[in-house]
């Protein structure tokens, strides 16, 4: 996968950095733009798929750093994708 280009939040802030994001903030922006099923086609985690809530999926990953990574890998690509105007991973 190509690096990803030095984008910017509305604060200056580089997106990749996730200065001052939580996981609760990050995963309310997912669940907004794509939707459980979204994030389960998308990263293939069962916290997704199986009776989906907000609690149990940041449950999960707070006590997995693998899923964790992958959340937030997705968050940056999209957020990324959503300042330069591009189409959304």
């Amino acid at each position: 996968m190509p690096p990803l280009p030095e984008a910017r939040d509305e604060s200056g802030r580089l997106i990749r950095e996730l200065h001052g994001v939580t996981l609760a903030v990050i995963l309310d922006y997912l669940v907004a733009t794509y939707g459980y099923p979204g994030l389960d086609e998308r990263l293939r985690l069962n916290c997704f798929a199986l009776n989906p809530t907000l609690k149990s999926a940041l449950q999960f990953l707070r006590r997995t750093p693998w899923a964790r990574a992958k959340v937030e890998d997705l968050y940056v690509r999209a957020r990324t994708a959503e300042v330069l105007g591009r189409k959304r991973p």
